[in-house]
């Protein structure tokens, strides 16, 4: 097993059916574009050859934080979840964190997730607040 970060286009493309497992409604292209924007930076966990999940963040500085990883997507290709897959990914992406002087790893995840909500508060992350938002 392995964990690498996907830097070609090439790569990108390969994650993107397991991207869409979270942003179903996105377009292909448009994930493309986003995961290859210069700030964000997006790992994958490989089994030999074989793509298992991938992980999206942006070092940020929020008004509550002095400097943050955010994590956009955490994501396992469903016939691989619940493996240690994305612990591994997670982990990863906390050490490297760590290791640009992040604070902490955040991330926003709906109200109606409340197994993705356990998972994360299994692995010590926080519930502190809120995000609120308007459509406009």
């Amino acid at each position: 097993m392995e964990i690498r970060e996907l830097d070609a286009e090439r790569e990108r493309r390969d994650a993107v059916p397991i991207l869409r497992q979270l942003w179903s409604d996105a377009d292909s292209e448009a994930i493309v574009a986003w995961t290859g924007a210069d700030e964000y930076h997006l790992f994958g966990r490989f089994d030999g050859e074989d793509l298992v999940g991938v992980a999206g963040v942006q070092l940020g500085n929020h008004l509550h934080h002095a400097r943050i990883a955010w994590l956009y997507d955490l994501v396992v290709d469903e016939p691989r979840r619940g493996e240690g897959h994305g612990t591994a990914l997670l982990e990863h992406v906390e050490a490297w964190a760590a290791q640009r002087d992040c604070e902490y790893v955040a991330l926003a995840s709906p109200l109606d997730k409340g197994a993705v909500h356990e998972y994360y508060e299994g692995r010590e992350y926080e519930r502190w607040g809120y995000v609120i938002e308007k459509e406009l």
